[in-house]
């Protein structure tokens, strides 16, 4: 499945509910900061507890996910094309390919919500997400 991936400045909640109002749809899954397990190599700050961690909603059958970033997101970098899939090797291929000459976010590695998951900016200048299921 290829979709988007939308990062905002602290105020993902209230543009979900703008986007929810808009678009006559509900959001299905949000995740805040304060929901994801304490790791101490990934801390959160007490002010960012109810951020949105990760959030999914559909619009005119079109799966939308947003959160809030880590730091101010600028024109550019606010929006990944995420890649969610059970297919492992294609996963790895894709990653291995966009990863040279790009710029690593986040490895792709394990995580507590799935399989593999990693971000990257190719050397093209687009965002992209991957997450194994």
């Amino acid at each position: 499945m290829l979709g988007h991936y939308l990062m905002f400045n602290r105020n993902c909640e209230e543009a979900l509910e703008a986007y929810e109002k808009a678009f006559n749809t509900k959001v299905i899954t949000m995740q805040k900061y304060k929901d994801m397990p304490t790791d101490p190599s990934f801390p959160v700050a007490e002010s960012d507890l109810n951020l949105v961690l990760h959030s999914r909603l559909v619009i005119d059958g079109t799966e939308i996910m947003c959160a809030d970033s880590g730091q101010a997101p600028a024109s550019g970098n606010n929006m990944y094309i995420t890649l969610t899939s059970g297919n492992e090797e294609m996963i790895k291929q894709a990653w291995a390919i966009l990863k040279d000459g790009g710029k690593i976010y986040l490895e792709l590695n394990p995580s507590f919500f799935a399989k593999l998951h990693g971000h990257l900016q190719d050397k093209f200048g687009v965002n992209w997400m991957f997450t194994v299921e």
